[in-house]
């Protein structure tokens, strides 16, 4: 039986659509299917996105202990729970609910390139001035400290003299799109086996 997914997304939710559309592709081989995108913001493009595709899309309040939050995935059956550009810290109560079942995607390489406040744009500025020869998609589990949670998989992408943050953000992101999905399709596969739990 496919594993419930929840999606947090923030913003536009371009991970969001990867996976759904992975999933779709997968068909019946798919480990797991999305039943519920969750957002801290009204307007976030990802939940429109979730609509049109027939899922669950609601807002939720993150301000609190994180009850909300767990409240919203155990009425949905939530099995893992996929961060999509969700900018929040996830509560320590959510942590522990769902250890080893809450998954991020990071647009660079950790840990060099991680941590609070460390996102988007800030992380491709931080690796050009940093001067480095290669930057990297890290998908990881997510625990108590930002970006700090066990790696799974991590895809090296190299740097070119002229790139800008927004040229280095654009093939960041496309890569993001392929190896994101799988990395949450693997996890679906193994999730029910408790393969991670003591990772």
């Amino acid at each position: 039986m496919a594993v419930r997914i929840a999606v947090l997304a923030s913003g536009g939710g371009t991970n969001l659509q990867a996976i759904i559309d992975f999933i779709a592709a997968r068909g019946a081989l798919a480990a797991g299917r999305v039943v519920l995108v969750a957002s801290n913001k009204q307007n976030a493009g990802a939940l429109d996105r979730a609509r049109t595709a027939s899922i669950a899309a609601e807002v939720f309040d993150p301000s609190d202990d994180g009850s909300s939050l767990l409240s919203l995935l155990e009425q949905h059956g939530a099995g893992l729970v996929v961060l999509a550009g969700y900018l929040r810290r996830i509560p320590p109560k959510v942590i522990r609910a769902y250890h080893r079942r809450i998954l991020n995607v990071h647009p660079g390489l950790l840990p060099e390139f991680g941590g609070a406040g460390m996102y988007g744009g800030k992380v491709h500025a931080a690796v050009i001035a940093a001067g480095v020869r290669s930057t990297g998609v890290t998908a990881h589990f997510v625990d108590d400290e930002f970006d700090r949670g066990p790696r799974i998989a991590e895809w090296r992408i190299p740097v070119m003299e002229d790139d800008t943050p927004e040229s280095l953000a654009t093939r960041v992101l496309r890569v993001e799109h392929i190896v994101y999905p799988r990395v949450v399709d693997m996890v679906a596969a193994l999730n029910d086996s408790n393969y991670f739990a003591d990772f």
